[in-house]
């Protein structure tokens, strides 16, 4: 889900790394040739989505997010494609059973051949933080929903209203770093006897009033944190993620390659630590050379996190957390079941 607002494009939207990510994929969409099949699992407004299908004119892109709205606008702008876009709404991590389940030329491909390319934009996209009634956002005063998909899960209002002191502290710190989240899941408990949460605005208020004005000074709106944080827990993104490393994986067709985008350490561990486990080799410690099967299937093509240029974060602030990775398949492994 691409973090971006610029005005050279006729959406406002120009994707993070938008060159960077076709050259990452390019090797492996020219190996499949006419069967590479790309996943742009977090589709957002479509504008990664948008770029390869100019670039790369023989492959094909399955679309996914779980936001029904960013899926309609985003095949909208991509209806000019034709059968080259598929969408697909649900988790991302979900999406090994969009390729078993469906039927139609696309999907025989992505089966039949793997996939050839990948890519997971993680994070919230512009689109939804601009739309201020669905509570994303700490600058409006709109309901707190915080779901991508808002027809299922509980609401960022549920968590506040329901956790425990405890539960809330944890969600606070873990994902999102926030120092004083003991003091703000009390404040959060007190002030839910007087009345339940509903809407941004009274959130905010709170963690005003909590959070000491010397801190306040410095870095950054003092929701920030907390606001990242709910929703987080609300769209149960970490677990997303730890979810969809196996299965694009196992997906991908040998040479395919799968990139993810993180915006915030967290994101960005799990990725790492997947990728590290998967160009492991798999012999015992002291034998000169791999034993036959045991050899790495993955090896990561970007060394270590690459970062989006200065010159692109001076035009797109957006993209300054920007980590990305890219891992490319060897050899055939087993379907994750």
């Amino acid at each position: 889900m691409a973090h971006h607002t610029l005005a050279d494009d006729p959406h406002g939207h120009v994707p993070v790394m938008r060159d960077r990510m076709a050259e990452l994929l390019a090797p492996a969409v020219e190996r499949f040739g006419a069967d590479a099949v790309l996943i742009d699992g977090t589709l957002g407004a479509g504008g990664h989505t948008e770029h390869f299908l100019t670039v790369f004119p023989d492959a094909r892109v399955i679309g996914v997010d779980r936001d029904p709205n960013a899926l309609a606008q985003a095949s909208e702008r991509l209806a000019p494609f034709g059968e080259r876009f598929t969408p697909v709404q649900m988790r991302f991590d979900a999406v090994g059973d969009a390729i078993a389940n469906n039927d139609g030329p696309v999907f025989d491909t992505a089966r039949e051949r793997g996939i050839a390319g990948a890519l997971f934009d993680l994070g919230v996209s512009s689109m939804q933080l601009d739309q201020e009634e669905r509570g994303f956002s700490y600058r409006g005063d709109a309901p707190l929903d915080m779901r991508m998909d808002p027809t299922t899960g509980i609401t960022a209002a549920e968590v506040l209203n329901t956790y425990s002191h405890g539960d809330l502290a944890r969600v606070l710190k873990t994902y999102g770093d926030e120092r004083f989240a003991g003091k703000i899941a009390s404040a959060i408990v007190a002030e839910r006897e007087r009345e339940p949460f509903d809407r941004a605005g009274r959130l905010v208020e709170l963690l005003y009033d909590t959070i000491p004005a010397a801190t306040r000074r410095t870095g950054g709106h003092p929701a920030k944190r907390t606001f990242q944080a709910l929703r987080i827990e609300v769209n149960r993104e970490l677990e997303a993620v730890e979810n969809v490393v196996p299965v694009i994986t196992g997906l991908l067709g040998v040479g395919g390659r799968a990139v993810f985008m993180s915006y915030q350490s967290l994101e960005d561990k799990i990725v790492k630590a997947a990728f590290a486990d998967l160009t492991a080799s798999k012999t015992p410690a002291g034998l000169p050379l791999d034993l036959p099967g045991t050899e790495p299937a993955f090896r990561t093509v970007t060394r270590g996190a690459e970062k989006a240029p200065a010159e692109e974060i001076e035009r797109n602030p957006r993209a300054a957390p920007v980590r990305v990775r890219c891992i490319e398949k060897l050899r055939p492994t087993s379907q994750p079941r």
